[in-house]
């Protein structure tokens, strides 16, 4: 009697999947990547109006989520407030964790990507109205959790 096959559900995609995704849609965006790390160094400009930002995104099949971080121009903080929507080490906050409304199982290159220049976005209407317009939950730390 032949053994019954346990169809493989896939639960993550594969970093080199993550690697061509981002090649095709941000060529722009320069790939490093070793020992199951990639670290994708890119320029974003929300608008036409906009700066041109230079964002690094690591990621690694054993973290929870992409660290998406801006290199430059240096995020400043308005009238001595803390910069909304980041976590420590200024990584931003672009979704919400509990709320699965990223997993490993979804392109880098179709949410993270493009909900970084929507961050931008909110982020200079922050600087130019005092107000985050973004909507979403500012990320908190709570007696004994991390964060949400």
């Amino acid at each position: 009697m032949a053994k019954k096959q346990i169809p493989f559900k896939k639960t993550f995609i594969p970093i080199a999947d993550q690697i061509v995704s981002m090649r095709n849609d941000f060529p722009e965006f320069i790939a490093e990547w070793g020992k199951g790390v990639v670290v994708w160094t890119g320029e974003l400009q929300p608008t036409s109006l906009s700066k041109n930002y230079t964002v690094r995104i690591v990621y690694s099949l054993g973290m929870d989520r992409p660290d998406v971080t801006v290199l430059s121009p240096k995020l400043v903080n308005k009238n001595d407030e803390s910069i909304p929507h980041v976590y420590p080490g200024n990584k931003l906050c672009l979704f919400r964790p509990k709320k699965k409304e990223w997993t490993k199982e979804k392109l880098i290159s179709k949410t993270i990507v493009p909900w970084v220049s929507l961050w931008l976005y909110y982020y200079e209407l922050w600087i130019a109205t005092g107000e985050w317009l973004g909507g979403g939950e500012h990320p908190t730390k709570k007696k004994g959790r991390k964060y949400f």
